[in-house]
């Protein structure tokens, strides 16, 4: 098994209203990914404090297959399918792990 494989994604919001509807979306899908993904080492949804229209999102995987699973979920689907009618803006920075302290496989 390779190195673990995450991602940052942060999530620009159009406002409030969008805040609401995305957090429940989000509210509704962790649990999916907790119940049914055992590859999906970390998956933790940040707000920022100083800026209250942002999500930011670190995933971390046991490896790239474990990513590609999470990625043909319905669950995960239905979320890339449904957030876009809350974004104005989203940025991705895939990681490849070498070292540090948590699950790292490999």
């Amino acid at each position: 098994m390779g190195r673990g494989f995450g991602l940052v994604v942060r999530f620009e919001l159009r406002d409030e209203v969008a805040v609401t509807g995305f957090d429940d979306l989000v509210a509704r899908t962790t649990p999916e990914i907790e119940r049914l993904e055992p590859g999906t080492l970390a998956y933790v949804v940040h707000s920022v404090p100083a800026e209250p229209l942002v999500r930011v999102f670190y995933e971390l995987y046991a490896d790239r297959a474990a990513f590609d699973f999470h990625e043909e979920q319905p669950h995960t689907k239905r979320f890339l399918a449904e957030r876009e009618q809350y974004l104005s803006g989203l940025e991705v920075t895939f990681l490849q792990a070498e070292s540090g302290k948590g699950p790292l496989p490999g």
